[in-house]
């Protein structure tokens, strides 16, 4: 294979081969991956410089902005929650409570955003789960995995559909319509919903994460009052410390007259009325409020937390001083606070940031009690803990601040759903505009990006979305890594590297046999998406399938069809598909836990596709 290679050719393969590395990685986000793969394409000439950013303007990219936003529309109008309303069952066995609300996730998954459909559902998940005393991930894994399988359904499901659809066209055809998915798409999401369904309840893990009333956080950090008879009155830090080592805990903070001294000297000496600030381990926490003689603040109290530091923030402005600073503590100590679970969605402005980094206590009135992760509970430093997609946290607020917070951080609650007082005209209208949306893109009025663009404009002019939150609903990351792969994937098919790796894939396995080929292009689809970004991994096949199909003299439908669908079912992984990110701490699973209810479900979806594809998309 190499010994036939041009120069542009190994050059491709080889910048293919790192981005695929890294993207596996995952050290860096798969945005800049793209964008990097991109730029070397540039400088090594294999993509001319003028013609770069032209992705950006390319229809399946405006196309993905367009369905993006016009999703957000319907969630914060109200339509979702009018369906939800009249096909949830209110009451009934876990069985049919699942089906519903699986079949529902997957019906809103074929015309909307799918982690917009799961995050919708997964509060409802959580208290079916809740009524019907069955572990969370019982429910939420069928749930992810049927909101995956329902994008497969329609061109605009999921971001691989539109991506297969540009590279039909590009072949010289013309691309794909809003249902051409459909005979395919719909025969495996069902049977992949039915088998789903019918055997979670033994191959999903058992995995019960603690409620709100048990959270284990590892290390707490708990402020505490030195009382007038308070033994160590008049002791310094240093020998409170050592009193502690055994407890394996320690003082990090001193609160005296509503000042905060968050790094006390250790030859300070400790006065009636101080408050502490101590980290220990839940076990021993008991025993040094004794050993100290100190009793626990009835309410968390940390005023002035925003001026223990006058560095720059992590986006370059001041740290607010203690005088200028919000005044959070009459939110804390109000009746009204309660405490709340919220799941960290994939794409969250919270991801790789602290609660230190961002204020939360001063900005917000909201503490940050713990974090789930994976199911582990041990976490230590809570406020400069960076934040992961699924992470589960529980936190301390108004009802008013935890549900601003969720919304701007895009965090989804998992005890209670927000409030969210319907709409019912701005309802209406963002179902009629998607309905049309949809039927001029159906029945050929316009070009799908022309559909959807009007639809967006639409929902602006009605006043649905305000422009602002049009554009902060869009997922930018992926926008940027479509756009960035689509000039990469053109250098394969320029270069012939796409046609020389199909030729290998040809003569090295499928010995020239076409369905065994298509078997080959499914297989390998599948596997890549486990790991990598759904979107990359159709942009990175797409023009080999092609090239097979061209070797072998038969029709290129069947291959780009066998890569929307190998695209859309990532199941063995939590990182294969955002869905499966956003499950994994509120279901409390670990890594390996997917691949048991996954493994045989990608059986099944080969088993059905791979006929599906011969009778209605013939070689």
């Amino acid at each position: 294979m190499f010994s036939v290679m041009t120069q542009d050719q190994l050059v491709i393969i080889l910048i293919l081969s790192v981005t695929v590395a890294m993207f596996l990685w995952g050290r860096w986000r798969h945005d800049m991956v793209a964008l990097a793969s991109l730029l070397a394409c540039v400088a090594a000439g294999l993509v001319p410089a003028d013609g770069a950013f032209l992705g950006f303007g390319h229809p399946a990219v405006i196309t993905v902005a367009c369905v993006l936003a016009l999703s957000k529309g319907l969630q914060v109008s109200g339509a979702v929650d009018g369906m939800m309303r009249i096909v949830l069952p209110k009451s009934g066995s876990p069985f049919l409570s699942t089906t519903v609300l699986v079949g529902l996730a997957a019906l809103l998954s074929s015309f909307m955003n799918n982690v917009g459909a799961l995050a919708l559902l997964m509060p409802v998940a959580a208290q079916i789960a809740a009524r019907e005393e069955l572990p969370p991930g019982k429910i939420l894994m069928p749930l992810a995995f049927g909101s995956i399988l329902g994008g497969m359904t329609t061109l605009i499901g999921t971001p691989p559909n539109l991506i297969i659809a540009t590279f039909r066209s590009s072949d010289g055809a013309s691309g794909f319509g809003m249902f051409d998915f459909t005979p395919v798409g719909l025969a495996v999401a069902l049977t992949g919903i039915a088998f789903v369904i019918a055997f979670s309840r033994w191959l999903v893990p058992t995995r019960r994460r603690t409620g709100i009333e048990g959270f284990e956080t590892g290390s707490y950090l708990t402020e505490a009052r030195v009382g007038e008879n308070s033994k160590i009155v008049g002791m310094s830090l240093r020998e409170i410390d050592k009193m502690l080592e055994e407890a394996d805990a320690q003082v990090i903070g001193l609160v005296r007259d509503e000042r905060r001294i968050p790094a006390p000297g250790l030859f300070r000496e400790v006065r009636s009325g101080d408050i502490l600030t101590i980290e220990a381990e839940p076990e021993s926490l008991a025993s040094v409020l004794t050993s100290l003689g100190l009793k626990l603040e009835e309410e968390v109290h940390t005023a002035g937390e925003s001026a223990k530091s006058d560095g720059p923030l992590e986006d370059g402005h001041k740290t607010e001083s203690v005088a200028d600073a919000p005044k959070p503590s009459k939110a804390i100590q109000s009746k009204d606070i309660v405490l709340s679970e919220l799941a960290v969605l994939p794409g969250s402005p919270f991801i790789g940031r602290s609660a230190s980094d961002i204020r939360l206590r001063s900005r917000y009135s909201i503490n940050l009690l713990a974090v789930s992760r994976q199911g582990e509970r041990s976490m230590s430093r809570l406020r400069t803990l960076p934040i992961a997609a699924g992470d589960v946290l529980l936190m301390q607020g108004t009802v008013e601040a935890l549900r601003e917070f969720g919304a701007l951080f895009e965090c989804v609650p998992l005890a209670e759903r927000a409030l969210r007082i319907p709409n019912s005209r701005n309802a209406l209208v963002a179902s009629v505009i998607m309905i049309g949306s949809i039927a001029a893109a159906s029945v050929g009025l316009a070009p799908v990006a022309i559909c959807f663009g009007a639809g967006l404009l639409a929902f602006m002019v009605m006043n649905v979305m305000s422009a602002r939150s049009v554009y902060e609903s869009i997922d930018w990351p992926v926008i940027v890594l479509l756009a960035a792969l689509i000039p990469v994937a053109g250098a394969m098919a320029t270069t012939g590297a796409a046609d020389l790796i199909a030729r290998w894939l040809l003569d090295g396995i499928a010995r020239g046999n076409a369905v065994i080929a298509l078997v080959l292009i499914l297989i390998v689809t599948m596997t890549l998406s486990d790991f990598m970004n759904n979107a990359a991994t159709a942009a990175v096949m797409a023009p080999i399938s092609l090239n097979t199909a061209s070797q072998l003299g038969v029709s290129g439908d069947p291959f780009l069809m066998a890569v929307a669908i190998g695209a859309s079912c990532a199941f063995l992984t939590p990182i294969g598909h955002q869905n499966n990110t956003l499950i994994l701490g509120p279901g409390g699973f670990h890594f390996g836990d997917y691949w048991r209810l996954g493994l045989p479900l990608e059986v099944i979806v080969v088993a059905v596709a791979v006929p599906m594809l011969l009778l209605v998309w013939p070689l």
